[in-house]
């Protein structure tokens, strides 16, 4: 009995204990309860609806780009356009839905051939397409034991392997079409619009898409812009040209335009004033703001910076004078190569520049050529700075000068001008063959003396008693020392203008004397019109060589009219060197130049010795460069390359000129040169008369 009732007393006693275990375990789980939903609550609900901010920079319109005086020759046209902008995660299948129900909106024809795009629709594409609908199918062709072996790439890429020809055999036009559409989707970067199409974008077809946004995820109707240019081909290959929204950043460049906050599919200047000026012509993008889930999904956008159409433009360049010495340059070489076609069958091109020889300042660069293929002449302004040659006798402006700064010769050293003839090698004249008579330094330049500057030459290499059929002392760094005092002048080295490039021209290798002979009247190195314009100009600007450049002034965008904004940046006078020649020494080239054109006995005079030309007070000098003509180590003819520099007016020059035709046949010389220089001249000084008179 005893033994009972103590059970009975122990029972109660553990029951209190295991209430009172359960008791503690409650509390500290009520106490958690408040902790999770009192303390923390708020952090945690902050996690159930947290979001993610990521911005997307939208690309604007280019500046534009305009002459002188102020004429559009680079603008935007606006265009409608499709775009689309994926959320995070989007899935092909969910692009896919978007696809089918965007073609009942639009159509996908190119533009040129109204066509729909099926040539750009490949193999793959076919079968990426089947695959989405018919996925189950699809992925029963691969066994559970293939894919275990492979990554998801290799099983997608295995898949589509096994998926048959015929059956992607049988698509209809309306499968093609969501096809296009959804490869332009497919390009698109998260949350980074994508084109689908701007191009022929109708207003029927902006309007359905605009009706239908609500069904359409990612897909906006918007406006885009494409470069035009008023003047058509004149100047166009100056101006360059930017890549298309397929091309994109060229992947040479992708990572230093990435940095620049550049996306993939951003348009950028590709070459020309396009390209070297960029970061001026491209703006400030818009910055969209998207706010997502944890889904993925864009709850929210917002524009966080407004986008701003790139900087405006002014270049130097004046577009009816350029437009005018088109003409001129090309009408010239055309009515040339017509009078002789087969001696002038290797004459396909002419190059003429204009510049401002105080500031700089390009007024025009003109190119002509002839493409035989074509039959047809095309501009090719860029021949100007890419195209070098020898210049011929254009260059003794520089000969003299090296010659009397380097000692060799003073002011009025005088020259017989006879044949030189050195040991083993050809006679060398004059274009007289039996002399000009003697010759100071000022009338060999009227006259265009060749042994005037071999003289020159000769004693610059060390020979001071030149005899005739004997060889001639050379030092070989007579020609470092030639070609240094040319570099002051801008010839054989780069001119310093504001292009993606140019050429420097080629020197010769291991010269020997005679090749020291031919520099000197411009027959060994070659030289580009924009060297040899620059050259002319630090003639005329009494010795300060100033850099070209195509750029005048950057103006602020103005979006709200069609007026130029304010002036931001002006391109000033850049000196690139004084040339280290005593003022006197210059004083008597500027006077042999003002002979070439006004003296009787001037290689000009015949040419600009009336009206209107004698009015215009022109100085320069002539060229003719001897050119043979090879292939594949056969000569196929002799050729001459015409050259022609100068500056106006002699007492204060506004504008100075190189010309130059390569390739002219010996016995067609109608004065090419010389036809451009004077429609050059002639048209600056009219349109500067008429201006003057509209005023």
């Amino acid at each position: 009995m005893k033994k009972k009732r103590k059970k009975r007393a122990q029972l109660p006693f553990r029951l209190n204990i295991l209430f009172f275990v359960v008791f503690l375990l409650f509390s500290v789980l009520i106490v958690q309860l408040g902790v999770v939903q009192i303390l923390n609550g708020q952090e945690f609900q902050d996690k159930i609806n947290s979001t993610v901010k990521d911005v997307t920079k939208v690309p604007v319109p280019r500046g534009k780009i305009y002459d002188r005086n102020h004429d559009v020759i680079a603008d935007n046209k606006a265009l409608y356009s499709i775009t689309y902008t994926p959320p995070k995660g989007v899935q092909p299948t969910e692009k896919l839905d978007v696809a089918k129900k965007l073609s009942k909106y639009i159509s996908m024809y190119d533009s040129k051939t109204k066509k729909m795009k099926l040539k750009t629709i490949t193999e793959r594409d076919k079968k990426e397409y089947w695959y989405l609908l018919h996925q189950k199918e699809a992925d029963k062709r691969l066994s559970s034991e293939e894919a275990s072996k492979m990554d998801n790439g290799d099983q997608y890429q295995t898949i589509l392997n096994r998926i048959t020809k015929k059956e992607i055999s049988d698509f209809t036009e309306e499968d093609m079409k969501v096809m296009l559409i959804k490869k332009e989707m497919d390009k698109a970067y998260s949350l980074t619009p994508q084109i689908i199409k701007n191009e022929n974008v109708t207003a029927d077809e902006y309007a359905k898409v605009s009706e239908h946004l609500h069904e359409l995820p990612g897909i906006n109707a918007t406006t885009d812009w494409d470069r035009k240019y008023p003047y058509k081909n004149t100047f166009k290959n100056m101006l360059g040209s930017i890549t298309s929204e397929k091309q994109g950043v060229p992947s040479e460049k992708l990572k230093e335009f990435l940095a620049k906050g550049y996306n993939r599919n951003d348009r950028i200047g590709k070459s020309g004033l396009e390209e070297q000026y960029e970061d001026l012509l491209r703006g400030r993008k818009e910055q969209i703001q998207y706010t997502t889930n944890k889904q993925g999904e864009v709850v929210d956008t917002k524009t966080i910076v407004q986008g701003q159409r790139g900087s405006d433009l002014v270049l130097t360049i004046d577009m009816e004078f350029q437009k005018k010495l088109d003409k001129i340059v090309k009408d010239a070489l055309k009515s040339t190569k017509d009078k002789s076609p087969y001696l002038n069958r290797f004459m396909t091109d002419a190059m003429a520049v204009a510049m401002n020889p105080k500031t700089g300042e390009l007024l025009a660069v003109s190119g002509s050529h002839y493409n035989d293929k074509k039959h047809k002449y095309e501009n090719a302004d860029y021949k100007a700075l890419y195209d070098a040659r020898q210049p011929g006798s254009a260059v003794k402006g520089a000969t003299v000068l090296s010659g009397l700064q380097s000692g060799v010769i003073n002011i009025g050293t005088m020259f017989h001008d006879a044949p030189i003839k050195i040991a083993g090698t050809p006679e060398k004249s004059s274009w007289m063959k039996y002399g000009l008579g003697t010759l100071n330094e000022v009338q060999a330049l009227r006259r265009s003396s060749n042994v005037y500057m071999f003289n020159i030459a000769m004693r610059m290499g060390g020979e001071y008693n030149y005899q005739r059929d004997k060889s001639i002392t050379f030092h070989p760094e007579a020609m470092d020392e030639f070609r240094n005092y040319f570099s002051e002048f801008g010839l054989g080295v780069k001119t310093g203008v504001d292009f993606p490039f140019e050429a420097t021209g080629y020197k010769g290798d291991h010269p020997k004397a005679g090749n020291l002979l031919d520099f000197a009247i411009g027959q060994y190195d070659t030289f580009t019109t924009l060297q040899l314009a620059q050259y002319v100009s630090t003639i005329a600007n009494d010795g300060y060589r100033v850099r070209p450049h195509f750029l005048k002034e950057v103006r602020d965008s103005n979006s709200e009219d069609e007026k130029l904004g304010p002036v931001k940046e002006s391109v000033n006078t850049t000196i690139m060197n004084k040339i280290q020649m005593d003022d006197k020494y210059l004083k008597r080239v500027q006077e042999g130049f003002w002979e070439v054109f006004h003296n009787p006995q001037g290689t000009a005079y015949s040419r600009f010795n009336f009206a209107p030309y004698n009015s215009y007070k022109i100085a320069g000098k002539t060229g003719t460069a001897e050119n043979e003509i090879y292939e594949d180590g056969k000569k196929l003819a002799d050729t001459e390359n015409y050259s022609l520099v100068g500056y106006a007016p002699y007492d204060n020059p506004e504008i100075a000129f190189a010309i130059v035709v390569p390739n002219a046949g010996l016995e067609a010389n109608y004065d090419i040169n010389h036809k451009i220089g004077q429609g050059l001249i002639k048209t600056y000084f009219d349109l500067k008369e008429k201006r003057a008179k509209e005023k």
